[in-house]
C-alpha cells in the first residue's frame, strides 16, 4: 500500500526541517539573498539607463514622430522655381502642401498630421529686442507633442487673434538693443514677463533693416515696417536648465499665421516662400515641414519608408532608437550575467545544505519508505525545502536591491540629475523571486533524487 502525502503535510515538514538547522539555512539564504540582489541591481542599472534615455529621446523629438521636408530642398526645406508659374508639374506635387497632409494622414498608422509653418520675426519690449523662429501648427499636434505648459494654455484652433506660446528659454535671446548685450554675456535673464508685458513683433524684418540703414540698393528710403502687439497665450514649464526640442521656438496656430502674413505682406512675396521667375508670389502658401505622429515606435519605419517613396525626406528617431535599444540589450546582458555569478554560488550552497540534510536524515528517509510513502512525495518534499530557501532569499533580495536602488537615484538626485539610473519595473521583481525559487529548486534536485533512490532497509540501519 503507498501512502501518499498532502501538500500541507509536505510544506509543515519541509519547514520544520529547514527550521531546526536555523544557523545553516540563515547561511544558505543570505547566499541566495546575496545572488538575487546582485541580479536586480545589474539589471536595474541597464534598465534605468535604456529609460532615462528613452524620455531623453521623447522629450526631444518623440519616439513616434517623422518629420517630413522637401527632398533636395534649400534652406527653407523647398525649391525655388525658377522656371516660371509654367514649371515642371513634378516640381509642383513636391512641395509641402495642404495635399501631401492629406495623404499623409490617410496612411496605415498615423494618428497625427500638422504642416508647420515656419517664420522669422523681430520681438521687441523696451530696450531689449530678441529674433523668434516662429513655428505655426495645428493645436492639436501641438497637444500631441506633450508640451509642458508652465503659464497659460497652449494656442487654440480658430482664434482671430494671433497669440504666441514661448518655449522656456526664449527670454535667455533677448538682449540689450543698444548694447548688444543679454543672458549669454551677463548671466542676468531679461527682465520680462512674457505673458503681462506687451510684446511687438516686427514680421518684415527686410524692410526693417533697410529703413534702419537708410535704403535699399536703390537708394531710395525705405518706411519702417508696422509692429504688431502679440498677446502670449502660454509659456513651457521649465527652467534655465531644462533644454528641450521646444525651448527655443515660438508657436502659434497654424491658420491664424497665414492669414496674419496674408495681411502683412499683402501681394508680395512672404519671406522664405517660393516665387515665380518674375519674382510673384504663389497663391497658396508651402509648408516647411510636415509633423507625423505614429500610434507606436514598431511602425515608425514603415510609415517613413512609404513617405520617402513619395520622394520626400522623412526623419525620425527609429533607426537611432532601434540601435541604442541594441546596445543597451547586450549591456543588461553583461550586467545580469555578472549578478549571475553570485546566485550560482548560492545554487552551490543550496545543494550543500540539502546534501547535509539528506545524510543527517537518512533514517527518517528510510521510515517513510517503510510505511509505504510515494517516492514522489518525498522527492517533492526535498524540492521544497529548496524552493523555500530560493524564496525566502528571493523576497530579501528584491528587499535589498530596491533599497540599494533607492539610494543610487538618491545620489544621482543629489548630483544634479533628475534621471533614475535605477529602475525596477515589476516585472523584474516577479522574475527575479521567480528566478530565485527556479534556482533554489534546481539546486536542489539531485540531492532529493538522492533521497528518492536510498534503500530503505539500508538507511534504517545508518546511525
Amino acid at each position: 500500500m503507498v501512502c501518499d502525502m498532502k501538500f500541507l503535510d509536505m510544506l509543515r515538514m519541509s519547514c520544520s526541517s529547514l527550521w531546526k538547522r536555523k544557523v545553516r539555512t540563515i547561511l544558505t539564504v543570505l547566499g541566495v539573498v546575496i545572488g538575487t540582489a546582485s541580479i536586480v541591481v545589474m539589471v536595474s542599472l541597464g534598465l534605468g539607463l535604456n529609460k532615462a534615455t528613452m524620455e531623453e529621446i521623447n522629450q526631444n523629438g518623440g519616439l513616434t514622430t517623422i518629420n517630413v521636408y522637401q527632398s533636395g530642398g534649400g534652406a527653407y526645406g523647398y525649391e525655388v522655381d525658377f522656371a516660371g508659374e509654367s514649371g515642371s508639374k513634378d516640381q509642383e506635387e513636391k512641395r509641402l502642401d495642404a495635399e501631401l497632409v492629406e495623404t499623409i494622414r490617410n496612411l496605415p498608422y498615423v494618428e497625427n498630421v500638422s504642416p508647420v509653418l515656419s517664420v522669422n520675426a523681430l520681438a521687441k519690449y523696451g530696450m531689449y529686442e530678441c529674433y523668434l523662429n516662429i513655428q505655426g501648427m495645428q493645436p492639436e499636434a501641438l497637444e500631441a507633442m506633450g508640451i509642458p505648459v508652465g503659464e497659460g494654455e497652449l494656442p487654440k484652433a480658430g482664434e482671430e487673434k494671433l497669440r504666441f506660446f514661448y518655449g522656456n528659454l526664449i527670454l535667455q535671446d533677448f538682449s540689450n538693443a543698444k548694447t548688444g548685450e543679454g543672458y549669454w554675456m551677463t548671466g542676468v535673464m531679461p527682465d520680462i514677463d512674457l505673458m503681462t508685458d506687451p510684446m511687438f513683433v516686427i514680421f518684415d524684418m527686410d524692410a526693417y533693416y533697410q529703413s534702419q540703414s537708410g535704403g535699399d540698393s536703390s537708394t531710395q528710403p525705405v518706411a519702417p515696417p508696422k509692429k504688431y502687439l502679440v498677446e502670449a497665450c502660454g509659456v513651457a514649464a521649465g527652467g534655465p536648465e531644462d533644454y528641450r526640442s521646444y525651448s527655443w521656438s515660438v508657436y502659434c496656430d497654424i491658420n491664424t499665421l497665414e492669414q496674419q502674413l496674408k495681411k502683412i505682406f499683402k501681394n508680395k512675396a512672404i519671406p522664405g516662400q517660393p516665387t515665380t521667375k518674375t519674382g510673384k508670389p504663389y497663391k497658396e502658401l508651402y509648408y516647411n515641414s510636415i509633423y507625423v505622429d505614429v500610434d507606436s515606435m514598431e511602425h515608425v519605419k514603415e510609415v517613413q519608408q512609404r513617405i520617402t517613396e513619395m520622394g520626400y525626406q522623412a526623419n525620425s528617431n527609429a533607426e537611432w532608437v532601434e540601435s541604442m535599444q541594441k546596445q543597451f540589450a547586450n549591456v543588461q546582458a553583461v550586467l545580469g550575467g555578472i549578478g549571475a555569478v553570485s546566485l550560482l554560488v548560492a545554487a552551490i550552497g543550496i545543494t550543500n545544505t540539502m546534501m547535509m540534510s539528506i545524510y543527517e536524515r537518512t533514517k527518517e528517509i528510510g521510515v517513510m519508505k517503510v510505511l509505504g510513502c510515494d517516492l514522489r512525495n518525498i522527492q517533492m518534499l526535498f524540492l521544497m525545502e529548496a524552493g523555500f530557501i530560493g524564496f525566502i532569499g528571493g523576497v530579501i533580495g528584491l528587499m535589498l536591491s530596491e533599497g540599494i536602488s533607492l539610494i543610487i537615484n538618491k545620489v544621482i538626485e543629489q548630483s544634479g540629475n533628475t534621471s533614475m539610473m535605477s529602475y525596477i519595473p515589476p516585472w523584474l521583481a516577479g522574475a527575479s523571486i521567480l528566478f530565485a525559487v527556479v534556482v533554489g529548486m534546481a539546486a536542489g534536485f539531485f540531492p532529493s533524487l538522492r533521497a528518492m533512490r536510498l534503500s530503505p532497509l539500508a538507511a534504517i540501519r545508518n546511525e
